[in-house]
């Protein structure tokens, strides 16, 4: 529980707290009336489902799969980005699973997802960030538990993003909704840590003075060779071994530490 940063840790008592609310004391109301569906959503112009569907699971194993994913590797995320644009980062790539859903079923790609089909869960924003995780550390090795193997962060997303194509070219598993959602998420998530731009609309810079797209964002977790430690060797020397063992290998005290390096950034308006 010490890896949990405070964004995760309300994203993960949301997911929980509305699926067992909703399915405990309100016989799953809150479902019915927050599922994304394009025919509300777009046509009724109910927008605000392309947030709340992000919240809303179908099943216990559902949520509690997708909180397994948010609790390993978001905080890992909302170091890198900080607390405000790590949940941008987050809901956007929300919004680009229903958006990517969306566009496929209206085009007929989705043949057998209607207007009134539901789309729910938090998998979409997760996609975004194992993607986000994969740019930033692609070498970064995770052993999974089913099955027992290990893998790169690389090679863990390509073979996530193969199992949702293949399932929606060759119509296995019955979710091919759900994996659009999937691919949108990682798509957004590409397009995000590649564009930098939007950070500087989540801090409500709107441009720079000369009119053009603010551009002063700096990642809390960079490169060695990019970040500006301001001579702390400590930090330098975690970073190393971040690069060299993965952000797993770290003790509490370090991530503690790191933490406190990215506070201290953020204050310093990096």
């Amino acid at each position: 529980m010490a890896q949990l940063t405070p964004v995760v840790k309300w994203l993960l008592i949301l997911n929980l707290g509305i699926h067992f609310a909703d399915m405990l004391l309100f016989d799953f109301a809150i479902r019915e009336r927050f599922t994304f569906a394009i025919d509300s959503a777009l046509f009724d112009f109910a927008v605000w489902k392309f947030i709340t569907f992000q919240f809303i699971h179908g099943s216990v194993g559902h949520v509690l799969f997708n909180c397994i994913g948010l609790f390993f590797f978001g905080p890992w995320m909302e170091r890198w980005w900080g607390e405000k644009r790590f949940l941008f980062f987050y809901l956007l790539c929300g919004v680009g699973g229903a958006a990517f859903y969306s566009g496929l079923v209206l085009t007929g790609a989705l043949p057998d997802n209607d207007l009134q089909t539901g789309l729910v869960g938090a998998s979409a924003g997760i996609y975004g960030i194992l993607v986000g995780v994969a740019v930033i550390a692609p070498t970064m090795r995770v052993s999974l538990l089913f099955p027992p193997i290990t893998l790169t962060m690389r090679q863990l997303a390509l073979a996530l993003l193969v199992i949702s194509v293949g399932s929606i070219v060759l119509k296995i598993g019955g979710n091919e909704g759900g994996e659009a959602g999937h691919l949108g998420g990682a798509i957004m998530g590409f397009f995000l840590m590649k564009t930098h731009g939007w950070t500087g609309w989540v801090r409500g810079k709107m441009s720079s003075p000369r009119g053009r797209p603010a551009s002063d964002f700096t990642p809390k977790i960079r490169p060695r060779t990019l970040i500006d430690l301001h001579g702390q060797s400590e930090v330098d020397a975690i970073l190393d071994k971040i690069s060299r063992d993965g952000f797993q290998s770290l003790t509490d005290a370090e991530r503690d530490v790191l933490h406190r390096a990215a506070k201290k950034g953020e204050k310093q308006g990096l």
